[in-house]
């Protein structure tokens, strides 16, 4: 039956629904906006010859420099102009100290070099971080006593973002948590000529159960005990969370970060509001893994999920993200005309 007597209407002043009427209305009244230009695109570099399908993260591979420039190009035509690369280092190639992190012939360097020779106008976010190039699995130096040994790897970190440097690094991205390598890299980089290298912090990174699938595909997981004497607890106060970016903020870092990103939106806007960094959110592994396995299995819509996660990301406060869904997400955003 339908109703048409005015007497039927309820007296209301206020009626929210007028302004969600349309999709010019709700288009205009958009508060967070979701473009292929906030979105980092992480790739993994191996060096062997094409792709290494990773099973943990179905969609994506290993990448050899030839598909790296492939998939730079494919990044690039979609809006996509900022990638932060990740070396798979051959096991021969590790040992205790991380010593293939400065060679300025290694994998990742000459990734680096050929990815800016190519595609000069691409931002390259590169990470630092001794896991991938040490024998051990840890971001550290490991004492005999296996504890990690912080100002030793802090002087070794700070060689390292001379090297990615000198190879053509846009950002240098220390994932380490160390204390005081903000500002042992920063003094590294002005010293030596790269004051132009900007330092986006991984200031808030927690020791999180969503990297699995990350370390699988750089077969860079602990050897022996775990990340939680310098990753921060998951449980941890917005205290510490503030005195992290501060202490970054105070040595010299360009961006901050958050890591992971979707359990920790809460953590995001804190520091987004404390701060006036850009602040960038990592859309981690796991996260994208499990978005991945429900999208296969047929739960769950994977267009409509992955832009209203990575939109509750800018809406938290992020200004860029970090995530594996970036072409899928920079693709879809272009067929719907955002």
């Amino acid at each position: 039956m339908t109703i048409t007597s005015r007497a039927s209407l309820l007296d209301l002043s206020e009626r929210p629904r007028r302004l969600r009427r349309t999709p010019a209305l709700r288009a205009f009244l958009r508060e967070a906006h979701l473009a292929p230009s906030h979105l980092i695109l992480p790739l993994f570099v191996h060096d062997g010859e094409g792709r290494e399908f990773i099973r943990s993260m179905p969609g994506v591979s290993r990448l050899s420099v030839g598909e790296l420039l492939r998939e730079a190009e494919a990044a690039s035509n979609l809006g996509v102009t900022s990638i932060a690369l990740f070396p798979r280092v051959p096991d021969e190639r590790k040992d205790k100290r991380g010593t293939e992190a400065t060679n300025p012939n290694g994998l990742f360097q000459r990734a680096i070099r050929e990815l800016k020779r190519e595609f000069p106008h691409i931002a390259v976010v590169t990470d630092i971080a001794l896991d991938p190039y040490s024998t051990d699995g840890h971001d550290g130096l490991l004492s005999d006593a296996g504890e990690i040994l912080n100002d030793e790897t802090v002087e070794l970190l700070a060689r390292i973002a001379v090297s990615q440097a000198q190879a053509g690094a846009d950002v240098v991205a220390p994932s380490d948590m160390m204390d005081g390598r903000i500002g042992a890299i920063r003094a590294a980089l002005d010293d030596a000529g790269f004051q132009h290298v900007a330092i986006m912090a991984y200031s808030t990174k927690y020791a999180s159960g969503y990297y699995g699938p990350f370390r699988d595909a750089l077969d860079s997981a602990p050897r022996g005990g775990d990340k939680k004497t310098y990753q921060m607890d998951p449980l941890g106060s917005y205290r510490e969370a503030l005195r992290e970016s501060r202490l970054d903020v105070e040595q010299g870092a360009d961006f901050l970060m958050v890591k992971p990103a979707l359990a920790y939106l809460d953590v995001l806007r804190v520091v987004r509001d404390a701060f006036d960094l850009p602040v960038v959110a990592y859309n981690v592994s796991g996260e994208y893994a499990m978005v991945k396995a429900a999208a296969l299995a047929g739960y769950v819509d994977e267009r409509k999920v992955v832009l209203e996660t990575l939109g509750g990301m800018r809406r938290a406060g992020a200004d860029g993200i970090l995530t594996y869904h970036a072409l899928d997400a920079a693709r879809w955003l272009k067929e719907e005309g955002l």
